[in-house]
């Protein structure tokens, strides 16, 4: 359910979401909807796009299905969204299965990495000539509890959102100066899709996280709760905002 705001904080701008056909990454598209933006909304599936696409019943929706990790499909959704482009949600991930170092098998770490880290690389390295054109861009990552701290996942997922941290700081000071901000988001538990790649793989693992993150797998946030902390950081009432990993994640992080 979308929150109701009074201004149209994003009129006349352009937001790239991608993972945007379910969980954190439809609710942001539909709150971005709610506040004016046009919205160019990638994922892997084209039917839980077409739901989205019902659902909105708006021309300044456009959705594409695709592979984000294909450059193709980058290059087809920064140019989607044109010269106009002001935002970039990079929401699409996936999990490990809680994996353990010793047992991560090569097609694993490459798939987790190839999604989590460089599909993400990949799309900021595009939007930003347009960015820099306007001198006006948002960027927030979706990493996660992981991505500082051992215990809530596999490695290579960890090991990936780590990655997906430095990302957003780097970018943050290479390019604040010249008014591009990118921030990231770290949810802990969220009803999402992403527990389709999260079926323990190693029993072994298993019960070594398990006591780490039964305190936290219930009540699990809505993806609205996310979306409104992403859509501020999208707008201007974050200006003063850059290069932070904003845990959104019920005080998990104070544990």
């Amino acid at each position: 359910m979308v929150t109701p705001t009074s201004a149209q904080r994003f009129d006349g701008r352009t937001v790239v979401v991608t993972g945007a056909g379910s969980g954190i990454g439809r609710a942001t598209a539909e709150r971005l909807l709610a506040e004016g933006a046009t919205v160019v909304a990638g994922d892997v599936n084209q039917e839980r796009l077409d739901e989205l696409a019902a659902a909105a019943a708006t021309e300044r929706l456009v959705v594409r299905a695709g592979d984000i990790t294909d450059q193709a499909h980058i290059d087809e959704l920064v140019a989607l969204a044109g010269d106009e482009l002001f935002g970039l949600v990079n929401n699409a991930g996936i999990m490990d299965g809680f994996v353990p170092t010793g047992e991560i098998p090569d097609d694993l770490w490459e798939r987790v990495f190839a999604v989590n880290v460089t599909a993400p690389m990949k799309l900021i390295r595009a939007a930003l000539p347009a960015m820099l054109e306007s001198g006006d861009g948002r960027i927030v990552n979706v990493t996660s509890e992981a991505g500082t701290r051992a215990g809530a996942s596999g490695t290579a997922y960890s090991a990936s959102k780590h990655a997906a941290v430095g990302l957003t700081k780097s970018t943050a000071f290479f390019y604040g100066p010249r008014g591009i901000r990118c921030n990231a988001v770290a949810p802990g538990r969220v009803k999402t899709n992403i527990r389709d790649t999260a079926a323990p793989r190693s029993p072994w693992a298993w019960d070594r996280v398990q006591p780490v993150i039964a305190p936290v797998l219930e009540p699990a946030a809505d993806p609205a709760e996310l979306a409104a902390v992403i859509c501020w950081l999208l707008s201007d009432d974050s200006s003063n905002i850059n290069g932070v990993n904003l845990f959104s994640d019920a005080g998990w992080s104070t544990m």
